[in-house]
């Protein structure tokens, strides 16, 4: 109960830098929280392209889309599209697409698709390049430390993985 109300202390106080705040909800559906909002994952980029051949992120396709927990993942092609759908897990990103370092300090911003790692088979999201520098500079810390504040996220506010 005290580290659910530091979450709700530590969001409500971080809410005027911009980031993007999530009011949980009694009878709200997941929100995800992206750079192009709504419920598209990964701002529309192909999650499964981030583990395939360099790791460099390809945009994905709304007419190649698969729903997951209320979001729509959008892919290159279908065999992207299968695979995800055999193993959703595997491939979406970790804090529902939430930036990792946010999530390490106590709350939630939006993961921009571009600033991203993959961290012993985990995609992890940040806010921008600045951001993701200093998440870079301990990311087993960090990761961590977001691993405890995801656990105390309402639910509501949670999207996948």
């Amino acid at each position: 109960m005290k580290n659910q109300a530091l979450f709700i202390l530590l969001t409500a106080v971080t809410a005027p830098l911009s980031l993007t705040l999530l009011t949980p909800h009694a009878d709200a559906a997941p929100v995800y929280v992206g750079v192009e909002g709504g419920n598209i994952a990964v701002s529309g980029y192909d999650a499964v392209s981030y583990f395939e051949g360099d790791g460099v992120p390809v945009k994905g396709s709304a007419d190649v889309a698969v729903e997951h927990d209320g979001a729509v993942y959008h892919f290159a092609h279908s065999a992207n599209a299968a695979r995800f759908a055999a193993n959703p897990e595997a491939f979406m990103p970790r804090y529902g697409g939430h930036c990792a370092w946010a999530m390490a300090r106590g709350y939630l911003a939006p993961g921009d698709p571009l600033a991203y790692a993959v961290v012993d088979g985990k995609l992890y999201l940040n806010f921008n390049q600045e951001v993701k520098a200093k998440w870079d500079l301990d990311r087993a810390g960090y990761i961590a430390a977001a691993e405890k504040n995801w656990a105390v996220v309402p639910a509501d506010a949670k999207f996948g993985g």
